[in-house]
């Protein structure tokens, strides 16, 4: 199958709309079209390309927590987890395009992203610990920060997963929800793609600071509204809602 028609295989292959934030929706995925339709011409198989992805994102971590803050590191760790970020949309593209994802590919995906999060907020923690001049914390209480949106990163990722696991699958042919325009806006604040912009101010020491305190009040703001909508929708009755 030639390139561009993988492409347009995989504009009519796409999740659903609804619950995506815009960065999600306009940037991401369509960069992740992209090089799944690439991947699929190379030979890629989906675990590789989860692979791919890890390797950008666990760079640009590394950049993180190694390398001094600057505004040429900032530009890099940005850079590597975007396209990271890119290639995590890729491989469940490149798996449905390919007939269908497989239960260890997904497990696979899952433990990549969960070990993403924890390792990129722990990078964060690190480099406030060693240039404490560079982002102006005079106090240790800072380290917290990063602590407390780790903290609220994870139960959203696992609450998220978990309530799509448990969740009945709509019926085969059922009308999709439309998407919501102030709904995806709204969502931008907790999309992962709009945090990794947060490190292209790494240079700016304070600035970075208090973007990232910003990112982190939005996320323990956002997780019991998440947690109650996710508890409410498992709460209904089986078939409650569903379309007829």
């Amino acid at each position: 199958m030639p390139w561009s028609e993988a492409l347009g295989r995989l504009r009519g292959a796409q999740k659903r709309a609804a619950g995506v934030s815009l960065y999600s929706r306009f940037v991401n995925r369509p960069m992740g079209r992209f090089l799944a339709a690439t991947s699929y011409v190379v030979g890629l198989t989906p675990n590789q390309v989860t692979l791919v992805s890890a390797a950008f994102s666990f760079g640009g971590v590394a950049v993180l927590a190694l390398a001094g803050p600057s505004w040429w590191a900032g530009a890099v760790v940005w850079s590597a987890l975007a396209v990271g970020f890119a290639f995590d949309s890729a491989d469940g593209q490149l798996a449905r395009l390919r007939g269908g994802g497989s239960p260890a590919g997904e497990w696979l995906d899952h433990v990549v992203d969960c070990a993403k999060i924890t390792a990129l907020h722990t990078a964060v923690l690190i480099t406030f610990y060693r240039h404490p001049g560079h982002f102006d914390t005079g106090s240790d209480a800072w380290l917290l920060l990063p602590l407390g949106f780790l903290l609220a990163a994870i139960v959203t990722f696992f609450g998220g997963l978990l309530t799509e696991q448990l969740k009945p699958k709509p019926a085969p042919g059922s009308a999709a929800a439309p998407p919501s325009t102030v709904r995806a806006v709204a969502l931008l604040p907790v999309d992962h793609g709009v945090f990794c912009l947060v490190f292209l101010l790494l240079g700016g020491g304070r600035v970075f600071l208090w973007g990232y305190a910003l990112l982190g009040a939005a996320a323990v703001l956002y997780l019991p509204l998440f947690l109650g909508k996710w508890f409410r929708e498992l709460s209904r009755p089986a078939g409650a809602g569903a379309g007829g």
